[in-house]
């Protein structure tokens, strides 16, 4: 016999569990929200687009209930094989799930009532998944607090409502945490009448080694130039547990020879300063005492490369254009 679900002690309702997908264009903020939602970090962050390569899944464990947030990349046009694979990651996210987020760049409209096409096309290719998953959405008009005048959020509001029926609309600023509270409880309300079925202190089901490896892919796009971001990629080669330290030897991956140089730097100062800061990171994120190398290969086209694509995690489940 099934069994009552337990009630809420602070508003004597039903506990609520259920999966959110965040999806949008690159740089709107997803990452950000992630962790403004699950109220500290997981995902890596940069002001640089495309920064999440893969569905990445948080858990919040809330007065009412629970739930599972999966960030997922950009939507983009994919024209290599990576990029294939990134929008094949946001169709499989969105698959499956209670409730959809878009995010949307608040300061990408240079008119309050125009969408640029790029969002145009974002928006049709999430039309074409609600219609097939049947996915009720909500709105998050992010960066609201880079607009001085808050009479033009209406209208930005409103142009983006005209272009697809969303079911609610929320504007906010994730990084300052402006109206995430309200955001969270309108999810949480969302979803069906359920137990939850992570512990409350469980967070994500990413492997450590994974974190480590997305905490060192960070530091390189906050500090190295345009030229490098989108080259790089980050493979944890050895991962050791001593008893008062993790091992952790990584090897950054880039396409060109001239990239080598950049990220190595005058006297070896930018892996330097690379490994510091991604080590400090580590150690926050992950509560162990880290001992980190980095090493520089050059890869040639392995964005192309299918079996370093599958090395990396990104599996062949069938090819999306």
């Amino acid at each position: 016999m099934p069994k009552k679900p337990k009630t809420n002690p602070e508003t004597g309702g039903p506990q609520r569990f259920g999966h959110v997908a965040i999806a949008g264009r690159p740089n709107a903020g997803k990452s950000t929200l992630l962790n403004a939602l699950l109220g500290t970090k997981l995902a890596i962050v940069s002001n640089k687009p495309q920064t999440t390569r893969s569905s990445i899944m948080g858990v919040a464990t809330i007065p009412g209930g629970q739930i599972v947030f999966f960030d997922t990349p950009g939507i983009h046009r994919g024209d290599t094989l990576i990029n294939r694979r990134m929008m094949q990651s946001v169709r499989a996210a969105i698959e499956g799930k209670d409730l959809l987020l878009y995010v949307a760049d608040a300061t990408t409209l240079p008119d309050a009532a125009v969408v640029p096409e790029s969002e145009k096309e974002a928006l049709d290719a999430l039309r074409k998944a609600r219609e097939e998953h049947r996915v009720p959405t909500f709105l998050v008009l992010n960066k609201v607090d880079q607009i001085d005048d808050k009479r033009l959020l209406l209208p930005r509001l409103e142009a983006f409502a005209a272009l697809l029926p969303f079911d609610e609309l929320f504007p906010i600023s994730a990084r300052k945490g402006d109206g995430v509270d309200a955001l969270r409880s309108a999810i949480l309300a969302r979803l069906p009448v359920g137990e939850p079925r992570f512990e409350a202190d469980y967070l994500t089901d990413m492997p450590e080694r994974n974190i480590a490896a997305e905490v060192i892919r960070e530091q390189i796009l906050r500090l190295t130039n345009e030229e490098v971001p989108h080259s790089v990629a980050v493979v944890v080669e050895k991962w050791e547990v001593k008893p008062n330290v993790v091992h952790v030897m990584a090897s950054i991956v880039v396409e060109r020879p001239g990239q080598k140089p950049i990220l190595v730097g005058a006297g070896g100062a930018m892996i330097k300063r690379i490994g510091t800061d991604a080590r400090k990171e580590m150690e926050s994120l992950l509560g162990h005492k880290i001992f980190l190398e980095l090493f520089v290969k050059v890869k040639p086209k392995w964005r192309e490369n299918e079996s370093f694509l599958n090395e990396l995690g990104w599996q062949n489940k069938g090819e999306v254009s």
